[in-house]
């Protein structure tokens, strides 16, 4: 393994659309979402830790679940684990991990990855990680992210376009990133074969991209370099806290890879999900001959492609539903049409609206 090469899971999000299952206390991520026998946050570090050097992969999380991080992984140290005061979204994070890897070794190579995908081919998963390493390695100042096949004219999805003429071995050239689109859109992308799903999954130097912030995101690039003296220091957590709110929220699709003309993408199918909503979970579970995903103790009568949580040892007996999430906790039952489970953050508001955080 190479001693220049990090890796940064974020893995501080509240996971909101998966609630119930997933609360602020105890989100997604430090969940069994699967039933693997492991998190998704444990899942993703065994995944890295076949390419990048233990002593360098880091956790970026929010300070209150740290401990949960170390249970996770006790391989880590607690100086593996970097703590946000308050979430800010992507872009703030990175520049936040990528300024303590520059602390560390200036010369370095960071992948950052979401703590909650789902990878079905892990060995080709590695090597399309490592082949991106080697590029980044010998491009040296490009930001590259990586880019899967899409299957389906996926909505909830940000797509980007690449360019067939300026390509690098397996590698293209961006020409353009597209958030979201609605269905006529994605399926317009899909019938192109120019259009690619976004992972979320970036390689860069740690050089590069804080160049681009300091270019692109530069209130926060000063921010967070206003603290360069403790970072890798005991006073580094104490300086992030007092600074980090300061920063704006932007996502770094938005604030940096948007904005970039530099940009490369590594496009593969190695099994991938972002496992974000219960509709992706329903689509990667086993399903009845119903096509229904049921937890063991579910009797269902006329009831067809549902996915159907309780805790366990509890009962239940459903008739008649059709396209359904059913997801039972102690403390909250929900049940929606699986067409509309974009509903559920509204669900989550309303709810604490109404009856405070005690169910979030």
């Amino acid at each position: 393994m190479n001693n220049n090469q990090f890796c940064v899971i974020m893995a501080g999000g509240v996971g909101s659309r998966f609630w119930p299952i997933s609360r602020r206390q105890r989100p997604k991520q430090f969940l069994d979402v699967l039933g693997t026998g492991k998190s998704l946050l444990r899942a993703t570090f065994d995944r890295f830790a076949n390419i990048i050097p233990v002593e360098n992969i880091l956790v970026a999380t929010n300070t209150v679940y740290r401990d949960m991080v170390l249970e996770e992984i006790p391989e880590i140290t607690a100086e593996q684990i970097l703590c946000e005061p308050v979430g800010k979204n992507t872009a703030p994070c990175i520049a936040y991990a990528a300024m303590h890897i520059r602390s560390k070794n200036p010369e370095a190579t960071m992948v950052v990855t979401p703590s909650d995908h789902l990878i079905l081919n892990e060995h080709h998963f590695c090597e399309v990680i490592q082949q991106s390493l080697d590029f980044i390695d010998e491009k040296g100042d490009t930001l590259l992210t990586i880019g899967l096949e899409p299957t389906r004219p996926e909505t909830g999805y940000g797509y980007i376009q690449v360019s067939k003429k300026i390509t690098h071995g397996k590698f293209n050239k961006v020409k353009t990133f597209t958030e979201k689109p609605n269905k006529e859109l994605a399926q317009i992308f899909v019938d192109s074969g120019e259009y690619f799903w976004n992972s979320g999954i970036f390689v860069w130097r740690v050089d590069t991209i804080l160049e681009a912030f300091r270019e692109f995101q530069n209130e926060t690039y000063q921010i967070l370099d206003s603290i360069r003296e403790h970072y890798g220091t005991p006073t580094e957590q104490e300086a992030v806290d007092r600074v980090y709110p300061e920063c704006g929220g932007i996502s770094v699709d938005y604030g940096i890879m948007e904005r970039s003309s530099n940009v490369w993408v590594r496009c593969s199918d190695f099994g991938w999900s972002d496992l974000g909503t219960w509709g992706s979970l329903y689509q990667h579970s086993p399903k009845d001959e119903s096509g229904n995903t049921l937890s063991t103790d579910t009797f269902a009568f006329d009831t067809e492609n549902c996915i159907i949580k309780l805790p366990q040892g509890k009962i239940a007996v459903l008739e008649g539903l059709k396209d359904y999430i059913v997801i039972d906790t102690d403390d909250v039952l929900m049940v929606c049409k699986r067409q509309t489970e974009q509903n559920i953050k509204r669900f989550v508001e309303t709810v604490k609206f109404e009856t405070g955080s005690k169910h979030i």
